[in-house]
């Protein structure tokens, strides 16, 4: 069965190098603000002897290094962490990692950070870049089981672009109201009294009707026949052969193939199922079982899956894995949902725990 994700699971895409470089520099450069500040006040306000400024800002050290790691372990970040939108938790529950291992923590970092000519950082960042969990953890996030992951708020990516279509102008110029043309008034003559009165009719007029004289019936000719024309022979109906339909030619169905980082790629045939072992549930047809081997257990035994849908997308689907799934589309995360399925492009690469498959569309 397939492992269900805890509440406390990490749901966030792992932290990028850059931003945590830029969290570390942060936090170092309000740290030396501080202590320098410490050293000025004491030198000008307590003593200027050059051991009593450098108690002062060793007192300085250990208190602000009290105060991070307690607010590290119990919130799981710092100012620069918080700025970068970082934080630091356990890598197996993804809650915070507590005082004692945040002050181990920040130990070795600020044994690393010590006047070494960045040997110390160089070597921590490296072991970071060298992560065989690629999940970017150096060798103080081993030594403590903590991950730094990205809280920021995931851009959702659109499968397609809109495109707007042209809009309407109206020439509201056109459109205003014109004042008819004044209607010239057209008189008609005055009538005289003359026109006034009574004329007589005239005499043809006021005569009664006399009837018209009555014609003789006209004769009835006799009807002349037709001469009979010999009748005419019909051609025999040709025969027309129906039109010949042509077959339409159907376009070929697109073919999506699969590449695994460990070298293995395949196209596309049916429904796959990605984990450790994965198995299928009763009655699911399954065309591809593709086990992937992880070196940090972060791969479920039924991961994800993924196959053609019914308009021919291939979509991928988290089946409740432990650690999630992560979409990468141009160089931006986002984090899939369980059991909701999410549509994939050309050149898209799904990240599974510590493993990676990116999907590619053949002519």
């Amino acid at each position: 069965m397939t492992q269900q994700a805890p509440p406390y699971a990490i749901t966030y895409p792992i932290a990028q190098l850059e931003r945590r470089f830029t969290a570390f520099a942060v936090d170092r450069l309000l740290a030396w603000s501080l202590l320098a500040a410490v050293g000025v006040v004491t030198a000008m306000f307590v003593s200027d002897e050059v051991w009593t400024v450098v108690g002062a800002v060793a007192g300085a050290v250990v208190l602000l290094w009290l105060v991070l790691a307690i607010v590290l372990g119990i919130s799981g970040s710092s100012p620069g962490k918080a700025i970068s939108g970082l934080r630091v938790v356990d890598h197996g529950t993804g809650t915070p990692i507590g005082v004692g291992p945040a002050l181990a923590r920040s130990l070795v970092l600020g044994a690393a950070g010590l006047p070494t000519f960045g040997i110390g950082l160089a070597t921590l960042a490296w072991t970071a870049v060298e992560d065989r969990g690629r999940q970017r953890r150096g060798w103080h996030d081993h030594l403590t089981r903590t991950v730094v992951v990205d809280v920021r708020s995931v851009v959702e990516v659109a499968d397609h672009d809109a495109v707007e279509g042209p809009r309407h102008i109206v020439n509201l110029t056109a459109m205003r109201l014109v004042p008819a043309p004044p209607v010239e008034a057209v008189r008609t003559p005055e009538r005289s009294e003359h026109s006034m009165r009574r004329q007589p009719l005239p005499a043809d007029i006021t005569a009664p009707p006399t009837a018209p004289p009555i014609a003789p019936p006209p004769v009835a000719a006799p009807p002349v026949r037709p001469a009979e024309q010999p009748p005419q022979q019909q051609a025999p109906p040709q025969h027309v052969p129906p039109p010949q339909a042509h077959p339409q030619q159907q376009a070929p169905p697109q073919r999506w193939r699969v590449h695994f980082d460990n070298g293995e790629s395949f196209v596309i045939a049916g429904l796959a199922l990605v984990g450790r072992r994965p198995e299928a549930r009763t009655g699911e047809q399954v065309a591809h079982l593709i086990p992937l081997a992880s070196a940090d257990m972060s791969v479920s035994k039924t991961h994800a899956q993924f196959g053609p849908a019914v308009d021919g997308t291939i979509v991928v689907m988290d089946r409740g894995s432990t650690n999630g799934t992560v979409l990468v589309r141009q160089g931006v995360s986002r984090q899939l949902a369980p059991g909701k399925p999410a549509a994939l492009v050309h050149g898209d690469k799904v990240v599974y725990g510590d493993r990676e498959m990116t999907i590619t569309r053949e002519a």
